[in-house]
């Protein structure tokens, strides 16, 4: 990976990292669902306009094309963001970040199961990884005193607190983890010619619709809506820059340096989300939630040793020979 393609990956990761903050400010101002619904309209607007300036095709034909754009927008855009948005009401963003980071383990999950991949022993030492993060991150039962060490917030740990707190929180932003992957894999056997972008614009703007219904549902209203500068600001920059943009440029970095190295995007999120909630809210995510995150990265490196190793056997190769 080049200096230019380098940039580009840790902008992308710093943008989406972002976004979790922004989500934070705004849900101050918003309806949960209403707001992600505001989000992906404008987001969808942008990406269909730029599909129609730059494809030939910049709307869906054929069956499966349609069939392609809604299991997206259901799924990807729709389901993944209604359980994100609900669930941060509960946890910060920086905390969001680290469970949404288990995709990547839950789409192998979900290739196993639905699509007939084959489970090795590694794989499955590498999803146990995965939902034991997900546990450290939640730390359920331990009370608010106890101290920073990774030991002491182990040993109180409480499974049977799951239920209550941060946990409903934290199992909420692990469904929106789980919509997005299988969404994923839903969409993988499919084949049509349709361009990304025409994809990704319809999926964002039938996920738009499918947010406002529920919304609706849920009772919210748009009329709840504090409109300020902050709230204003925080949805230009959910729906333009984190939303049109960053979708841009990772289809851009997609057909440069392909799906392994992109997936590694997750893992660049949760560290750009700590890093600009502390600069921004002044919050810090403990050590144990740390930890948490280091042992759902493990939890990828066995499932996707295939594929990941001999990226990073090849990237230090290249560095001993500069």
């Amino acid at each position: 990976m080049n200096r230019r393609l380098l940039g580009a990956f840790l902008l992308l990761g710093t943008l989406w990292g972002s976004s979790f903050v922004a989500i934070d400010i705004g849900l101050g101002y918003f309806p949960p669902i209403e707001f992600a619904a505001l989000r992906y309209l404008i987001a969808g607007i942008v990406v269909l306009g730029y599909a129609w300036y730059s494809t030939p095709r910049w709307y869906p034909r054929a069956r499966e094309e349609w069939l392609v754009a809604a299991i997206a927008g259901s799924f990807l855009i729709g389901g993944h963001h209604a359980f994100l948005y609900l669930g941060q009401q509960h946890v910060s963003g920086p905390i969001a970040a680290v469970v949404v980071s288990l995709g990547p383990v839950l789409t192998a999950l979900f290739a196993a199961g639905l699509l007939g991949d084959r489970v090795t022993s590694l794989d499955f030492i590498g999803f146990v990884l995965g939902f034991l993060g997900v546990f450290f991150v939640a730390q359920p039962g331990v009370p608010e005193g106890i101290g920073q060490s990774v030991a002491a917030r182990l040993l109180a740990l409480d499974p049977s607190a799951l239920l209550t707190g941060d946990g409903v929180g934290i199992a909420t932003v692990f469904l929106s983890a789980v919509c997005f992957a299988l969404g994923g894999v839903l969409t993988q056997p499919i084949e049509t010619s349709l361009p990304p972008r025409t994809v990704q614009a319809w999926a964002m703007l039938i996920g738009s619709t499918l947010l406002f219904v529920a919304g609706l549902i849920r009772g919210e209203s748009l009329a709840a809506i504090r409109w300020t500068p902050v709230s204003g600001v925080s949805l230009v920059y959910l729906g333009i820059v984190t939303g049109a943009g960053a979708f841009l440029l990772y289809f851009e970095l997609l057909d440069r340096i392909g799906p392994t190295q992109i997936n590694l995007i997750g893992y660049l999120e949760p560290v750009s989300a700590t890093v600009l909630s502390w600069l921004l809210l002044g919050e810090l995510i403990d050590p144990l939630t740390a930890f948490g995150f280091l042992t759902i990265i493990a939890g990828f490196v066995c499932i996707q040793r295939r594929s990941f190793v001999p990226f990073v056997l090849s990237r230090l190769h290249a560095i001993s020979f500069r």
